[in-house]
């Protein structure tokens, strides 16, 4: 059986206005903060040193955000779109994310660093190409380079954790 499947134990959960089950949390968040305390201190300890690196706190949301988006993470884009929200990123840029590739809201340098985060996140089916590397080097330094890679390795961990326990979103 199904983990999303009624048993007699567990009635199913009344559907949503879309007509599906809403997705319920397999451990919820202060859950896994009891359970795996270090783990929540050493990642918020990862976040914060890309946080003090210097790179722009609006562009990192946008690269969090579009991991997110790409794993399916509903904790992760509510969170960082609160928090994106709360930076003043324009409503322009948060609504055309999935579609940067066809937008003129986002600069050269944001379209160097998103199609970074895509490649890294979808590391498993494609390799990073060297035209790629070339890419970001002409809007980045070596040092932000690094502290770009830092943050989408570390939104790719959350997402992963966030993502498979099915953290309830914020707000949500």
């Amino acid at each position: 059986m199904s983990d999303t499947a009624a048993s007699p134990q567990s009635p199913a959960a009344p559907a949503s206005a879309g007509g599906t089950a809403p997705v319920q949390a397999r451990i919820d968040w202060a859950a896994f903060e009891t359970h795996a305390g270090g783990v929540v201190g050493a990642l918020r300890d990862y976040s914060r040193a890309v946080d003090a690196s210097g790179l722009d706190k609006g562009l990192v949301e946008l690269l969090k955000l579009r991991a997110s988006q790409i794993n399916g993470c509903a904790f992760c884009l509510q969170f960082h779109l609160n928090l994106a929200r709360k930076l003043g990123l324009p409503q322009r840029q948060l609504d055309q994310l999935a579609a940067w590739r066809d937008s003129h809201a986002f600069s050269a340098r944001e379209r160097a660093a998103l199609a970074w985060t895509e490649a890294l996140t979808r590391m498993a089916a494609a390799p990073v190409e060297g035209t790629l590397y070339a890419d970001i080097q002409a809007q980045f330094s070596e040092g932000e380079i690094a502290n770009l890679t830092a943050a989408v390795a570390a939104i790719n961990a959350w997402n992963r954790i966030a993502g498979a326990l099915r953290f309830t979103p914020p707000g949500g």
